[in-house]
Order: structure tokens, then sequence, then C-alpha cells
């Protein structure tokens, strides 16, 4: 849109609370926002585009059209907008996966005889609800706990208490089989509050129900019946000893905790829901979209889009990152709109809660981790992934053998290099290897890759010039399709002038950054830049961030290793040997540090010298 336009629009939007959505030049809605002034927070897109992030530029450059709604209050604006994305699934907005159809548990209680059963609607129709939950699996493992814990029956039949004999679960104790008239409306109702308190998280007032009643069997000499009961008590207990959690006492104990894990075009929120001080579930959901937003963005359109289907909201949602400050108002009001009581939105700086929110987010990174490793053994997304790399690379063939490289330091010190090996797209380990680096002082990340590059590729050069007589072929001797370097376009040119040095021009190269996600390529000065769903993208992300972790596991493994070394060590001349005896003489470095440089030299197998040179030393 022209700025001339532009202005002119603006002249006539309102200085209201409301919605705005913008549209690209084909007329798809590709983002939706809420303003507390629509007027300012338009005309902010058109500012300096130095005070813009780089989403945001994006986003104005594809901007064609904008439309406005008016709402009465920003909380108005904020359920609006909620609807808004899942209706347009904006591509430059953060929203929940296939929310739409999130499943959830359903107590029928207009049935005489309740059931308990998976739906997707939820409806004011007198029933319970639970959820909702991340999948399918989610609520069906959900669903399976309860049926081992509480006999509720499972079958669709017409209850009418005259079968001849109950089915199986009657005997497996899985129902308690008022089909045949073994248990009364009354005592299957029973059973299913015991379902609603235990799917609540009260499941002490549970026990305590089932303890008064084996109590009772046990007096009546119904021995059996005490016994099943029994049973179901410790089944019940056993199951809150695995999922009891510690909580800042100082707190509320009814809490959800909600961390985050983000890759490049995906993001994976853990969500651990405690209730009275025991973790009664937990689950995973995927959030999409551009992952140039903050964490705490993130976190904010999680919690938005979250309980707005929610049936239940605690009085603390406990998040890893908070909410940006603008707005942070109007969504803690919006969760408390929805509760109808206090909600407080609360990121744990210290305590049990802060212990507690650690393990969520470690949860969520491996979560995320175990998903990729998932995707990378489907062999038709590799497939399809090595085809799409072929394309969009212009590759002589599909990279079946690719090899990716890193360099790890911090501060110039423990230079180290790492190379990972995917074949057919999966992890080759034995093929990894690792460099440190030798020949470059200080921080020069373009010096460091030519020197790994020259090390592992003359090594190639060496094998095609002397091939092995009996045609056995290393690691070294194997040409990779694909070299993938972790950076830009600098990386890029280290990794292509080793490779002219070494007549090896004719191996594809590539460079990955960061950043953007943008791809370079020799004799291509534009980056490809691949969309953010491609499977292609997905599996150069994966191949990079392996080759990060091992070269940052190799510089921990080193600089752990630097720091535990002893003065004594840098002495040249004084090995393990001399260095134990000087131990044993002195006790410690202190007392080495104290003595004199004769009572030193009088160690056996120490001179004068080695004991002036010693002190100067430590």
């Amino acid at each position: 849109m022209a700025r001339q336009e532009f202005d002119h629009r603006l002249l006539v939007t309102p200085e209201r609370p409301g919605v705005y959505l913008m549209k690209n030049a084909g007329g798809a809605v590709i983002y939706v926002g809420k303003a507390a002034v629509l007027r300012n927070r338009l005309r902010s897109y058109f500012g300096s585009p130095a005070g813009l992030d780089r989403k945001t530029r994006r986003m104005v450059s594809e901007m064609a059209d904008f439309e406005y709604i008016v709402t009465d209050t920003e909380a108005e604006a904020l359920i609006l907008e909620n609807t808004l994305i899942k209706r347009h699934r904006p591509y430059f907005n953060v929203r929940l996966k296939d929310d739409k159809t999130y499943p959830y548990l359903k107590v029928d209680l207009s049935e005489e005889f309740p059931r308990v059963y998976i739906t997707r609607g939820v409806h004011d129709d007198g029933a319970r609800y639970f959820g909702p939950f991340a999948s399918a699996g989610s609520v069906r493992q959900s669903m399976d706990l309860v049926k081992k814990l509480f006999p509720y029956r499972s079958c669709t039949k017409r209850i009418t208490g005259t079968d001849p004999r109950p089915c199986l679960e009657y005997y497996i104790h899985r129902c308690v089989g008022p089909c045949a008239g073994l248990a009364s409306r009354d005592e299957y109702d029973e059973v299913i509050k015991q379902v609603i308190l235990f799917l609540e998280g009260n499941t002490e007032l549970v026990t305590g129900q089932l303890r008064g009643k084996m109590e009772e069997a046990s007096e009546a000499l119904e021995f059996e019946r005490a016994a099943a009961l029994r049973d179901q008590m410790a089944a019940i207990h056993k199951f809150e000893e695995e999922r009891t959690v510690k909580v800042d006492s100082g707190r509320s104990t009814d809490l959800d905790a909600i961390a985050l894990s983000v890759a490049a075009n995906e993001t994976w929120v853990e969500v651990f829901f405690v209730r009275r001080g025991k973790l009664i579930g937990r689950d995973h959901f995927f959030m999409e979209g551009p992952q140039d937003d903050e964490p705490g963005e993130i976190i904010a359109q999680f919690v938005q889009q979250f309980y707005a289907n929610a049936l239940e909201v605690p009085p603390l949602v406990m998040v890893q990152h908070d909410p940006p400050a603008e707005g942070a108002d109007v969504l803690q009001q919006f969760l408390r709109n929805k509760r109808g009581g206090a909600v407080r939105i609360y990121r744990p700086q210290r305590g049990e809660n802060r212990k507690l929110m650690q393990v969520v987010a470690d949860n969520a990174a491996e979560g995320l981790a175990q998903h990729r490793v998932k995707w990378l053994n489907r062999s038709d997304a590799i497939q399809g992934a090595l085809a799409e790399l072929e394309e969009d690379l212009s590759l002589p063939a599909a990279p079946r053998r690719m090899e990716c490289y890193d360099i790890s330091h911090i501060q110039g010190s423990n230079l180290v290099g790492s190379m990972v090996v995917f074949d057919d797209g999966k992890p080759r380990t034995r093929d990894y290897r690792r460099f440190k680096i030798k020949a470059v002082d200080g921080v020069d990340d373009y010096a460091s890759m030519k020197e790994m590059l020259t090390r592992r590729f003359k090594r190639l050069s060496e094998a095609i010039a002397n091939p092995d007589p009996d045609g056995k072929v290393d690691t070294w001797g194997v040409m990779p399709d694909l070299v993938i370097i972790d950076g830009g376009k600098g990386h890029l040119s280290a990794a292509r002038e080793v490779m002219l040095h070494l007549g090896l021009e004719q191996i594809p190269l590539c460079s990955l950054a960061k950043e953007n996600e943008e791809i370079f390529v020799p004799h291509t000065p534009e980056p490809i830049m691949l969309p953010r769903d491609s499977q292609a993208l997905y599996l150069m992300q994966r191949i990079r961030d392996e080759a990060h972790r091992f070269a940052i596991s190799f510089h921990r493994n080193l600089r752990s290793k630097s720091s535990l070394k002893s003065p004594i060590d840098m002495v040249t001349g004084i090995g393990p040997k001399r260095k134990r005896m000087l131990l044993r003489r002195f006790g410690s470095l202190q007392g080495i540090k104290e003595a004199s440089v004769e009572d030193i030299a009088a160690v056996p197998g120490l001179t004068r010298s080695l004991a002036v040179r010693l002190k100067q030393t430590i």
C-alpha cells in the first residue's frame, strides 16, 4: 500500500480498541492483531524501518491492504483476535496447531448409567467435560488410566439389569456389572462420582470414600469385596506417589505450569496440570507460525488461545517467560473473566516452583528432540526432503550423504570444530568427527573453518589420488553429496576457498545462516529462502542443530578438563610422576607454595632449576 494512501485512510481510523487484519496482494489475511488504540497501532507499522523488528518489516512489505473491527474494550478485542486467528490462520501469527479439533473426556450425566468417552465438541448439555487434550492419544491414555482405577461401564448397550451374566470386564474388576443387576443405579453413581473427583484431582476424598467402604465390607465379612477395594486404593496411592510434585507452600497448589522449546518452524509447549499439589496430568501442544517472535510473545499467544477453549482456569498460571508488558493486564483480565475469579500469571524466580518450572522446561526440550527424531524415522518424509533439496539447491542428484561443519568457542578459548554425517537423512554417528583448532589465535571463525575443512578434505584428496588396492574406503575417503556449513556468506567463501585449493570444487556446498534461516550457495548472490514448513529446511535444520550440539559437547569437555588442570601442569619438565611426588611431600598446592626452593629441589627427581621455575609459575 502506498504511504500516501495509507495516510489518508489513517485519518479516518478511529482512536478506539479493536482488531485489525492485514492482507496481501491476493486478498489473503496474513496477520491479525489487537490494539488499545487502532490508529496508533496501525501508524506504528509505517514509522522508520529501523525501529521495526525483522518479522514486522517482512510483514509490512507484504501488506497490500488492511481492515479493522472496532470493539468496546481491549478484552473484547483479545477474544475477537483469537476467533479471527482460528478462522484465517494467518502466516505471521503464532497459533495453536489444529486447535479446532482438540478432544475432551466427557462424562454424560444424562444417561441412566453414565459412560466416560471421548468427544471433540463441548456443549451445554449437563455433562461433565475434561480437557482439552493435545491429541486422541493423550486423551486415550487418561481414559485408560481412569478405567483401570474405577470400574465404570464401557459398553454402549442398554442397561436393564436382567442380563443372565456380565461380560468379562466384570470378572477382571473393570466394571461393577449393572447389566446383570450386580450393581444398583446408586452404587454405579458412586463409581461415576469417584471418576469425576479423580479427574478434578481430588483423590484424597476418593480414597477416603473407598476406605470407608472397605471397612464396612470387612465388618460385614465380605472379604473378597474388601480386598478389591483395598487393591483399588493401593493402585490410586501408587499413582499419587508417582505424580506428586513439590510446590512453594506460599503459592496456590492449584496451578498450570507452561514452558516451551522453540524450533525453526514449530514450537513444543509443555503443560503440567497441578491440583492440590498433585500432578494430575501433563500434555504438550504445538504452536506453528513464524518463530521470529520472542518466547514471551509465544507464551502469551498460547495462553490466550489455549484457555479460550479450556474448561478450567486455575488461580495460578506459571510460565517460563513473562508475556510482553503491553497487553499483559488484558490477558490476565481475560483469564479472570474466564475463571470467574482471581488469576495470576507468574514466572517463578526461586524455590520449589522454580524447580518445577525447570522440570517442565526440560520435558519441553526433550519432547521436541524426540519429535524431531521420530520425523527422521519417517522414510516418506526423508525421501521428500531429499528430493526437495535436490531441486531447491540445483544439485546433480539427491544428497544421500550430507556432511555438516560447525565451530564452537567461548571468547576464543578451546576452539573446536565438529563434523556430523547424515546418510539418507539419518545420523551416521560412527562417522562423526571432532577437531581441535590448533593454528588459529583468538576468535576467527573463518580461519577455524578453513583449518578444519582442510584437514578433513586433504585426506579425501589423498584417498582419491592413492586409492586402496583392496578397494577399502574409510570415512575420510567417502565423497559427500552435499557439504553444509553452519554460517553465512563468509563461512561459505572460506569453505569454497579450501575446496578450490584441494581441487574438490565438484562437491556441492551451501551454508545455512541461523538468524534468518537463509541458504547461501556459490555463484548466487541472493540467499535461497525455503518455506518455513518445507521438509527440506526441516532436515537441514536438524543436521545443523546436530553439528552444533556435537561441537558444544566437545567444547564443554575440553573446558571442563582445562579447569581441572593445576598450575603444576604448566611447568615444563614436571609430569604426572613428579607431580605426585610433590603432592605426597607437601600435601597440597598451598604447601608447595609455602615451601622454599631448597625444600622443593630436595624432592627426588627434581633439580634446583625446576624448583625455581615451579615457584615462579605457582
